[in-house]
């Protein structure tokens, strides 16, 4: 191997283990602030919440008390309904006197000084001017201020005893986090962060993706035999993408309503970003998960996980190194030959690849569909959805991982030692 091919390969090396230690870090910096971004938009503090509600409400009705005004259409309709409890009102007091004088002489006495001077639909006659003296009581400003305040005091009552109970721990913490006096406030900082750790990791991680391709393709397009330092690399920047691949998010999954806006007595009400659900994993967050279930065939495909994802890897890339050195007559051993040359169908790197793309696709379209059918339904909402499933870096590394060891594979095979 030229001298200046071997010292542009270790620089690469150099710069791939720097690339994983940012990306790994940056991941699960990033990882954590859409986990808590996630959590301060959830649903379940938003369109599901009843403090929220009482908060959007409680004003609406405010107003509309305040703006109550009694129209020429609405003292009509009134006058007619005072009419009729006057009416009612006359015949419950002459049925309580009568009640109350029968049976004594007393009462006798004092009902037929009534019945004699006092006649009942005389009194009734005058309905219409004791409704039009109520109404004119009622329209005074005086007694509409005194009819707002009790209504405005009573609404009060009612929001201070309505409530819903929440855990909120979560929020708390993620306030205390950000050094943030409130949600919002705490939204637009951990939204900015995102937004630059999000560039920051996928240009790491495009780089770090063409310097293994561009050590490859060196190892690939030399005509000189497959030096033993060259190889070391190549074996060290597989493994730094596995590495960096299983322990980064490989898949986001979010169901997101962005704008739900409904009409309530002509005034709006709107939320926004509201998270129904949000995950983002890497390949060892997922076997954590399995492993820690307290069914054991969980911890069994947890198991199954880690070791075709992860272990299996490993193996291969140390009997290739075995192989490549044909230590202790390695290249005859079964197992050494049947990892380096017959355990691609086996490795199932390749099909856990397929299988998150799979699972990407599968939720993406089952989201859609969901939301659409939730758009059909909602006539009166304006209702606006995001699906915002998208593969993540660990992804890409992962594939680049599998796609390159499958080359290595063949470069031993076709490339003789040096």
């Amino acid at each position: 191997m030229k001298p200046l091919s071997l010292i542009l390969s270790i620089i690469i090396i150099i710069a791939s283990v720097i690339l994983c230690q940012r990306i790994i870090s940056n991941s699960i910096a990033n990882q954590k602030n859409k986990n808590d971004y996630a959590e301060l938009n959830h649903v379940k503090y938003g369109f599901l919440s009843i403090s929220e509600w009482k908060t959007k409400i409680t004003p609406i009705i405010e107003d509309e008390i305040n703006k109550l005004h009694l129209s020429k259409a609405k003292e009509k309709l009134l006058r007619k309904h005072v009419e009729v409890l006057l009416n009612t009102l006359i015949d419950k007091v002459d049925k309580k006197i009568r009640e109350a004088n029968a049976g004594t002489l007393k009462g006798w006495t004092a009902q037929s000084f009534i019945n004699t001077f006092i006649n009942l639909e005389d009194i009734k006659k005058g309905i219409p001017e004791y409704a039009d003296a109520v109404i004119h009581a009622i329209k005074k400003p005086s007694t509409e201020r005194q009819i707002k305040g009790i209504l405005n005091e009573q609404l009060k009552e009612y929001a201070e005893t309505t409530f819903d109970v929440q855990d909120t721990s979560a929020l708390s913490s993620i306030l205390r986090r950000t050094a943030s006096e409130n949600i919002g406030s705490a939204r637009i900082k951990i939204d900015r962060d995102i937004s630059i750790l999000k560039d920051l990791v996928a240009w790491e991680t495009i780089l770090l993706i063409t310097l293994a391709v561009i050590l490859f393709a060196m190892s690939a397009f030399s005509k000189q035999p497959l030096h033993p330092s060259q190889y070391i690399l190549l074996v060290l920047s597989l493994i730094v993408l596995l590495i960096t691949g299983v322990s980064t998010p490989i898949i986001d999954m979010e169901a997101t309503i962005p704008q739900l806006s409904l009409e309530l007595m002509g005034h709006s009400i709107h939320f926004e970003n509201q998270v129904l659900y949000f995950q983002s994993k890497s390949i060892l967050d997922v076997f954590w998960i399995m492993v820690t279930h307290k069914t054991m065939q969980m911890k069994f495909v947890g198991v199954l996980l880690v070791t075709f994802s992860i272990l299996f890897p490993l193996l291969k890339i140390t009997s290739s190194l075995g192989y490549y050195y044909n230590y202790h007559n390695a290249k005859e051993n079964p197992v050494i030959k049947f990892f380096v040359i017959h355990s691609g169908k086996w490795s199932m790197a390749d099909v856990m690849v397929v299988a998150i793309f799979m699972a990407y696709t599968g939720f993406n379209g089952i989201i859609t569909s969901q939301f659409g059918k939730l758009k059909a339904a909602s006539q009166e909402v304006v209702l606006l959805t995001t699906n915002a499933t998208s593969l993540q870096p660990g992804f890409y590394l992962f594939l680049t991982y599998t796609l390159l060891a499958l080359f290595l594979s063949g470069i031993l095979t076709r490339k003789p030692r040096a």
